[in-house]
């Protein structure tokens, strides 16, 4: 690799590679992260298979979607893996996987799940050829290993695990194709007319990232006043979040809570002119397919889950540390409550960002909506 390259833990490619394994099976969000580095993969080992063990989240977005990744293979319930709440762990199928997993006999195991005190267990356990991963401090090694801190994007946090097998970069922000069925989904529940499309997305997996609903609600209002269509998205279980969303407009919005698709999702952000979201999977999602975005973010997950540039993407920092309600510096250290951390970021401050991409799409020619 060029000695003027950022990635300079670069190593030898291994040789004689037909099969190539990547551990990756956490939210969609944290999944698109790990894109850059599997299109490193792709292009260092342009003829082995990737298999990607994931969820089966993962499993529907990449089923007839163009990518990097040649096959889903969900995982069982795994301590530490893929199981926090869900589903309980059983051995005697875990024991079934693994010996299925022997059986591709991989030549390289890659793991960009974490820290890796249970991944790198799990990794090694596949039987593969050389395991490559990252390595927390109470984590056991693998044969090639990055270290793992915190505090470092996501992305790269990626790429520096591709690099130890020869895999340079060839993206630096995640993309994701949208098909023919994605827009035709979104078609369906905002048929396309030709009004300009805004879209607003309050939940978050933590409530501690949420943006106040009021504050999205203003938001809304200043987008209809510019001459947008404004549609509010949100899981089913965030259907209370959207509801005060959508009551305190005054103007008129799309409720989509419960009703988009994965696809969906993709075709119409797509189409938006501006997504504003807290720091969420639909906003990373958003990212991918291309669609300007104003990202409200804690200033811990900015560092790590924040897009790399600036052109279509205006992520608004909150520089909270201590919780609203017991006063712990939650940088340092955590406790059980739920108060946003990202309440301070202002109305105007999002507005005012949001205007700037639209100001700036207006002036750049239209984007081809050719099917891809």
């Amino acid at each position: 690799m060029d000695a003027g390259s950022p990635f300079d833990g670069v190593r030898d490619r291994v040789a004689d590679v037909r099969e190539i394994a990547v551990l990756r099976a956490n939210r969609i969000g944290d999944f698109l992260f790990a894109l850059p580095a599997i299109d490193a993969l792709r292009a260092a080992y342009p003829d082995a298979r990737i298999t990607l063990l994931g969820s089966r989240i993962h499993e529907q977005l990449l089923a007839s979607r163009p990518s990097p990744i040649d096959r889903v293979i969900v995982l069982p319930p795994a301590e530490g893996v893929n199981v926090t709440d869900g589903p309980p762990v059983h051995e005697d199928a875990l024991e079934r996987f693994f010996d299925a997993m022997r059986r591709e006999a991989f030549d390289l195991a890659l793991q960009l799940h974490g820290g890796g005190r249970y991944s790198n267990p799990f990794t090694r356990r596949l039987g593969a050829r050389v395991t490559v991963g990252l390595k927390a401090d109470d984590a056991e090694p693998l044969d090639r290993s990055a270290p793992y801190v915190y505090f470092q994007s996501e992305i790269s946090r990626a790429l520096d695990v591709v690099a130890l097998v020869g895999a340079e970069p060839v993206t630096l922000e995640p993309r994701l194709t949208v098909t023919v069925r994605d827009r035709a989904d979104a078609a369906r529940l905002v048929p396309v007319d030709g009004s300009p499309l805004a879209l607003l997305h309050p939940g978050a997996s933590d409530p501690r990232r949420e943006w106040p609903p009021e504050h999205f609600a203003a938001a809304g209002d200043a987008m209809a006043e510019a001459g947008l269509q404004v549609a509010v998205t949100g899981l089913s279980s965030e259907r209370g979040t959207v509801e005060r969303v959508i009551g305190r407009m005054r103007a008129p919005a799309i409720d989509l809570c419960g009703r988009t698709t994965l696809g969906a999702l993709l075709g119409l952000a797509e189409r938006a002119r501006v997504v504003i979201s807290n720091d969420s999977g639909p906003l990373h999602a958003a990212t991918a397919v291309g669609a300007p975005t104003v990202g409200i973010y804690w200033c811990g997950n900015l560092i790590t889950g924040a897009p790399l540039t600036r052109a279509r993407h205006r992520p608004l920092i909150s520089w909270r540390l201590d919780c609203a309600v017991c006063g712990t510096n939650c940088m340092t250290s955590w406790c059980d409550h739920t108060a946003t951390f990202v309440g301070e970021v202002r109305p105007e401050e999002v507005i005012a960002a949001a205007k700037d991409l639209l100001a700036a799409s207006s002036a750049a020619p239209a984007a081809s909506l050719t099917a891809r």
